[in-house]
Formats: C-alpha cells, structure tokens, sequence
C-alpha cells in the first residue's frame, strides 16, 4: 500500500510490522468465491512492536487483552468481493482498533449533586402522578 498503516498523526505502523493472510472468503461472489483467495486477515505483534512507545504499548496490551493471541492482534476481512477492498478493510479496522487502544483515558467523573431546583421538580412530579393514580382508584379514598 503506502509507507505504513497510519494509526493517529504521530503514530505509523511500518509496513514491515503487518502479516497478511489470504483465504477463500465465504461471502458474495459467486462462482468466484471458490477460486479466489478475497479473505484478508491482517496481523500486527502489538507486544514485540518496535514502533510503539512502551507506554502506549502497555496501554494498548491492556485494553486489547481480550483480542490478543500470543500478543498478536488479528483482524479479518471478508466482506468484499475484490482482495485489494478486503485489504483496505482489514487496514482500516485495524487502524481504528489501534487508534481506541492508544487513546489517552478520560478524564475522571467529578462527582456532582443535583440542585434545590432539580429535586424539588422531582418530588413535585412524583406528588403529580401519585394525586394521578389516587384519582383512578374505583373506590374513592
């Protein structure tokens, strides 16, 4: 493709670092899909990576765990008919998942109270509905 996967402004996967896989896709094609080898799987060593920076690393390994073999971060790509739109796919989805992993964490919640105003609208609504239920009864409290 290009001179590598391009991640956020600062953040490049060289080209080097990428796996690509083929397969038969199970997708559309028709007598197609069972010549062509159209599935991409896309595979980046996220814990051997040089071109990470150890605290995005670390970062990445954390909020990956669950989708990490051995380290490696796999994505697929099957939902083209063309191998070159699954290749695109697969870099685009990996790109995005890296993107979320590397992602600084929020700021933390400043824990706030709700005002005079918003409780007593509160408690006046619930007077409202209760006065509404009260007047349905049959037996009339």
């Amino acid at each position: 493709m290009d001179d590598g996967l391009r991640v956020t402004d600062r953040l490049v996967v060289p080209d080097a670092e990428l796996r690509e896989r083929f397969s038969r896709s199970s997708g559309p094609g028709g007598q197609g899909v069972n010549t062509t080898d159209s599935r991409v799987e896309l595979s980046f060593d996220l814990a051997g990576s040089p071109s990470l920076p150890e605290p995005l690393r670390a970062r990445a390994l954390q909020r990956l765990a669950g989708r990490l073999v051995d380290g490696v971060l796999t994505v697929a790509a099957s939902e083209h008919r063309a191998q070159l739109a699954n290749r695109e796919a697969a870099r685009q989805r990996m790109a995005a998942l890296l993107r979320e992993a590397v992602a600084p964490p929020p700021p933390p919640r400043r824990p706030t109270r709700p005002s005079r105003g918003a409780k007593e609208r509160r408690l006046a609504d619930k007077k409202r509905q209760s006065q509404r239920k009260r007047d349905r009864r049959a037996d009339g409290d």
